[in-house]
């Protein structure tokens, strides 16, 4: 009987951190991010969307943390969160790549959990669920009909049978992100990502989450608009790729 091959050795993880108008919780993300115990060096990968509130002056004043490296990138216009997630692409190193909102929805503690399936050698990509196991903040009816709505569809066109396409918490290994092509500028970064890495044939793993979800009056930015723009993008990289 041939043994198991061994897990592929993985050095550092590249963290990035898209924001927009978030100076209340960029500074507690970083803590956070680095807070975690988890036996891979840091990269961490900031890219300001163009904030009005001060978020920017706060990332100008910032020095790499211990045991981390930092790159603070900024566009010079508001783009969207898919974009600021391209420019991060461009700039990561690190062997696994891992996207975290700076509004704290998403809990760093969870990086163990979703880092196992990638570390173990089992998973290409791996994303958080929800719904499914972890702790989460009860909200929205209609967004989790709509998120429920958008994923199904989004399994119809993928023959996939995931909880949660539009979680936030997606993690890489970055030679398969690195094959994608990524054009959607705003929220369709999570179906179009989707469907690209189903077509290249990644094995997907999913894992439980917490999610500390925002009222809009606590910042929370996406809207039935985006969900619009979700259903055109799944649609739109379905049919023509």
């Amino acid at each position: 009987m041939n043994p198991s091959p061994a897990p592929p050795q993985f050095k550092t993880l590249s963290i990035i951190i898209p924001c927009y108008n978030e100076k209340e919780t960029i500074e507690h993300v970083i803590e956070s991010v680095m807070a975690v115990t988890i036996n891979l060096s840091r990269e961490l990968i900031i890219v300001d969307d163009c904030s009005k509130d001060g978020t920017r002056e706060i990332l100008q004043e910032l020095k790499a943390p211990a045991g981390a490296t930092l790159r603070v990138l900024m566009h010079d216009r508001n783009q969207g969160k898919g974009a600021a997630i391209r420019t991060g692409l461009e700039h990561v190193t690190g062997d696994i790549v891992l996207v975290q909102d700076a509004d704290l929805e998403y809990d760093p503690s969870d990086f163990p959990a979703l880092l196992v399936p990638i570390l173990a050698g089992r998973a290409d990509v791996v994303f958080g669920n929800r719904f499914h196991g972890g702790a989460h903040r009860v909200l929205y009816f209609w967004h989790y009909q709509a998120n429920l709505f958008l994923t199904t569809l989004c399994n119809l066109i993928t023959n996939l049978n995931l909880s949660d396409m539009e979680v936030g918490y997606k993690v890489f290994r970055s030679e398969f992100i690195k094959k994608v092509k990524l054009t959607a500028n705003r929220f369709g970064f999570e179906p179009e990502i989707t469907i690209k890495a189903a077509r290249l044939r990644c094995r997907i793993y999913e894992v439980p989450i917490s999610y500390h979800g925002r009222t809009y009056e606590e910042g929370k930015k996406i809207t039935w608009r985006d969900g619009v723009a979700a259903l055109y993008f799944l649609v739109r990289f379905g049919i023509f790729g």
